[in-house]
């Protein structure tokens, strides 16, 4: 068993002199990227301007981290008060989606009121993007044997039929664990393929209700895998990403009904021809 951990993927990628750039930040910087050019595409169709988007990308990226960072750390407080220096080393992992949701979701807000463009809207040409780089994200987890799940057996994982190099990887701690990362990717994933799948379908989606599709389709999800896994963020004895899954999941269930009741709701495929809302 001890050979295996030696075969483990080394996070760092290369060397820049003393800089060592990681996997972790790759990954998540590709899945930003793709984001950003999906969204571009799509909001030029719903009448977006590329510029716009861009222009909010370079305040909502800078938010999202510093978020995704704090919450981790607000709900991680015991071991960074004794810790401070490790507050800034996010390259090791240690950030929350959720945090990182809720630092975007301000900026867009904020943004768009600004240059007067639709907030709905844009969070509907948003969604499936986000999904998409939170299902690439998670390969940066991997690659940092980070948001693993239990104890389970070589054999469970092999009837997985998963590749070699992921049943390697995840042999942590002296045992292999639940690949529950790999879990949330393809429940991302799969998000992703409906969203875009469904969402040009007219007179399906009111303006504002591809997000928060979104939001179930994660919400739902997540709630089950984060069950499984052993380093959830914990208030007391809950899980806190589980908890706000549900508080997620119910509330987009009862805005959408709500929203769906106010007729003048343009339709998605209207784009920003309406009046803003």
């Amino acid at each position: 068993m001890t050979n295996l951990l030696s075969l483990a993927l080394n996070p760092i990628a290369f060397n820049l002199g003393p800089i060592e750039v990681h996997w972790y930040g790759i990954i998540i910087a590709s899945g930003v990227i793709l984001a950003v050019w999906l969204a571009v595409s799509e909001g030029d169709k719903r009448g977006i301007k590329s510029d716009d988007i861009y222009d909010m990308i370079l305040w909502a990226l800078p938010a999202a981290l510093i978020c995704a960072r704090l919450y981790y750390v607000i709900f991680q407080w015991s071991y960074y008060k004794d810790n401070p220096g490790e507050i800034i080393k996010i390259w090791d992992g240690g950030i929350a989606i959720y945090g990182s949701l809720i630092g975007a979701m301000i900026v867009v807000i904020l943004f768009c009121r600004h240059r007067f463009i639709p907030v709905w809207l844009m969070l509907d040409v948003a969604a499936p993007t986000v999904i998409l780089a939170q299902s690439i994200g998670r390969w940066g987890n991997f690659m940092n044997q980070e948001a693993f799940g239990q104890v389970t057996s070589l054999s469970f994982l092999t009837g997985l039929h998963l590749p070699h190099f992921i049943i390697t990887q995840m042999y942590i701690s002296g045992a292999y664990r639940q690949p529950t990362f790999l879990y949330e990717s393809l429940w991302s994933f799969l998000g992703f393929l409906v969203l875009i799948s469904l969402r040009h379908n007219p007179r399906l989606f009111k303006r504002g209700e591809v997000f928060l599709t979104y939001v179930m389709w994660y919400s739902f999800g997540r709630f089950f895998v984060e069950g499984m896994r052993t380093d959830s963020l914990m208030l007391g004895g809950l899980r806190v990403s589980q908890m706000l899954s549900i508080v997620l999941f119910v509330g987009a269930i009862g805005l959408m009904i709500y929203r769906r009741r106010k007729a003048h709701n343009p339709w998605y495929l209207d784009g920003a021809k309406l009046t803003v809302n």
